[in-house]
């Protein structure tokens, strides 16, 4: 008798942590692919965070990005993981060329320490729109970090294909689906350059 109440208990236990994965991996676009496969949307950040406090969440956008077009209300911090070069034009992408950034070890560690994240923490990693988030995954789950989420959708969203708006992101992200957001940067929330 005793044994499937265990059963239960540790099916319970192991399926808590998935259950912001209601995202079926082989949906994903390979840009968005991780290695460790766990992706969640915007719209189910807010209850992942009620239901995980410990979880470290980082924005991985430019300061120009923050700056410009708004940060989240409730990130631990930015830890850019890639710097704009305005040297360097991509004439296909008509923008200037973004470079991985050097600093993003660093920057990340920064914030770790700061809110005690162990190697087995959810960490949140949001960007424009998944595809950098998906890259810092990657990257932290390299040095040894196995609870890494990608916010498939990021801040902005996904292009819309087609309609009045397409090519815009008005699709989904934290953004365009009314979670809160500012244009006022937070200091404490920046590495600011010495």
């Amino acid at each position: 008798m005793k044994h499937p109440i265990f059963i239960t208990l540790l099916i319970a236990l192991f399926a808590a942590p998935l259950t912001a994965q209601a995202i079926d991996p082989a949906t994903v676009p390979e840009i968005k692919k991780t290695t460790l496969g766990l992706y969640i949307e915007a719209k189910d950040i807010p209850e992942f965070l009620k239901k995980n406090p410990k979880t470290l969440f980082l924005d991985l956008r430019t300061p120009e990005e923050l700056l410009f077009v708004g940060m989240p209300i409730g990130i631990d911090g930015n830890a850019p993981f890639g710097v704009m070069n305005y040297k360097k034009w991509d004439e296909k992408k008509k923008a200037f060329v973004r470079f991985p950034n050097p600093d993003f070890w660093a920057n990340f560690e920064y914030w770790a320490i700061d809110k005690g994240t162990e190697k087995a923490d959810p960490i949140l990693l949001i960007c424009r729109s998944g595809d950098r988030s998906a890259l810092g995954a990657n990257f932290l789950a390299k040095q040894g970090y196995t609870n890494v989420w990608s916010v498939l959708d990021g801040f902005e969203g996904d292009l819309a294909k087609d309609g009045p708006h397409k090519g815009q992101r008005m699709v989904n992200g934290w953004k365009n689906i009314g979670l809160p957001w500012t244009y006022s940067l937070d200091k404490s929330k920046l590495l600011l350059a010495e």
